[in-house]
């Protein structure tokens, strides 16, 4: 599936309303939801072979609040090489605020916090490859 048909797809499942939605083409699997409270629809992809979607994107720790990876793909702690982080540890974070980039089959999917609070832990390194579930950032 090239990228302008995956793009008038995501279009085309946001404009039907669906809450859920699923495609699956030789290797490659498209998996795309949207909740209730989100504005926009979160598009998860999984690769060969076809992996069991782990828990919760978000679990909470005793520790802190995980936000954890939506989809496979490349992490990215900043908009461009050249420019900083989004976030550090550290820094104090608001719900909605971008924590990163997850880049997926060239779509880049801005991170954003579930939470308030403060950052912890940033859990992976930038331009590293992560799983869906994986945990990207404690939050306290």
């Amino acid at each position: 599936m090239e990228y302008d048909q995956i793009l008038e797809l995501v279009k085309e499942v946001s404009k039907a309303g669906l809450s859920n939605f699923e495609y699956q083409e030789g290797d490659v699997r498209l998996s795309m939801s949207c909740p209730e409270t989100a504005e926009n629809v979160v598009v998860k992809t999984i690769e060969h072979p076809v992996k069991e979607e782990a828990s919760e994107p978000e679990q909470v720790q005793s520790e802190g609040k995980i936000v954890a990876s939506p989809l496979v793909g490349t992490f990215y702690a900043a908009p461009s090489e050249d420019e900083e982080p989004f976030v550090k540890v550290g820094d104090t974070v608001t719900k909605g605020q971008t924590l990163a980039i997850v880049e997926a089959m060239k779509l880049m999917n801005e991170i954003e916090s579930e939470f308030d609070g403060v950052v912890a832990e940033i859990c992976v390194d930038n331009a590293q490859s992560v799983e869906y579930g994986q945990p990207l950032f404690r939050i306290k």
